[in-house]
């Protein structure tokens, strides 16, 4: 697998690299660390004093080789090769730009499987406001996004939301394949949106409220069971849950309750209007889950 790894100094970007640790049991083919420089921020207007931007870019640029340096040690310990024979190959890279944008630009360069970026966190208000730059890789990045919220020493606990679509089945297959260790547990968890609306509810017997959701539900269960017994073969440890509800807020209640490490939920690349808007099932996720989330994406799988 193909990892790029954003770095910009900061502790949640501290915290991406140092996950490495995490998938160390799956040594990546290549590790490309990249720091991104985005002159526009300097540009203070008309009448700028331009030799002063080219000494702050230039400041800027070598910090930037520093910070990359630091980083590939942080990575090496990480996957447990600072003392052995390089069997990841590292690159170190330095790009200008707009941050997420150029983020993706080098993901499709470097033909990275996953990105890998910490997130700050940003309250819910403000992360709107701003949008965080994690948000936005995971918006436009025909790849799989890893968003990093805290630090992962180890993959224990990992839930996967799926849904009966061929993205769902292609993240199962990303994360058995290329990121699960053989110790942590898998939760499958599908969480399946009621057919009929809680005002209709109020006009419908029970009887007649469970036989339009039996299908559904027949659906959800057969779906997550088929799952279970492929991770079953390649013998990973596995528990399943099906539940009928609305569908972000069982996800996250789940994640809080098994004090999840991951998150890892199958998304389809998004419209304009659907980047636009933040509309995707994926992106709400990225935002109020509590634990990292893993986006997969494109071919990954």
């Amino acid at each position: 697998m193909r990892i790029l790894c954003a770095v910009d100094g900061s502790e949640c970007s501290q915290w991406g690299v140092q996950s490495l640790e995490a998938l160390a049991g799956r040594e990546p083919e290549e590790v490309t660390l990249l720091h991104v420089v985005d002159p526009s921020a300097l540009q203070s207007g008309k009448g700028a004093n331009a030799a002063a931007e080219k000494r702050a870019l230039a400041a800027m640029e070598k910090a930037g080789g520093i910070l990359l340096r630091e980083a590939e040690r942080t990575a090496r310990v990480a996957l447990g090769q600072a003392a052995t024979g390089p069997r990841t190959t590292f690159q170190r890279t330095l790009a200008h730009g707009p941050l997420a944008h150029t983020i993706v630009r080098q993901a499709r360069r470097v033909k990275a499987d996953l990105i890998l970026i910490g997130s700050r966190g940003l309250s819910d208000i403000r992360g709107f406001l701003l949008g965080s730059i994690s948000r936005q890789v995971a918006s436009i990045a025909r790849c799989s996004v890893f968003v990093v919220k805290q630090p992962i020493p180890q993959l224990r606990h990992v839930t996967l939301a799926v849904d009966d679509s061929k993205h769902s089945r292609a993240a199962a297959r990303f994360l058995r394949s290329s990121l699960l260790p053989d110790s942590a547990t898998t939760t499958i968890l599908s969480s399946a949106e009621r057919p009929v609306t809680d005002l209709a509810v109020r006009y419908l017997s029970k009887s007649q409220v469970a036989e339009l959701e039996r299908p559904v539900l027949e659906r959800a269960t057969k779906l997550v069971a088929a799952l279970r017994d492929e991770f079953l073969k390649e013998g990973f440890a596995v528990e399943t849950g099906v539940q009928m509800d609305h569908v972000i807020d069982t996800i996250v209640k789940q994640v809080e309750a098994t004090h999840a490490d991951l998150l890892v939920i199958g998304s389809r690349d998004l419209t304009k209007s659907e980047r636009l808007h933040l509309g995707s099932v994926s992106e709400s996720l990225l935002r109020h889950a509590p634990c990292s989330v893993l986006i997969v994406r494109g071919t990954s799988g």
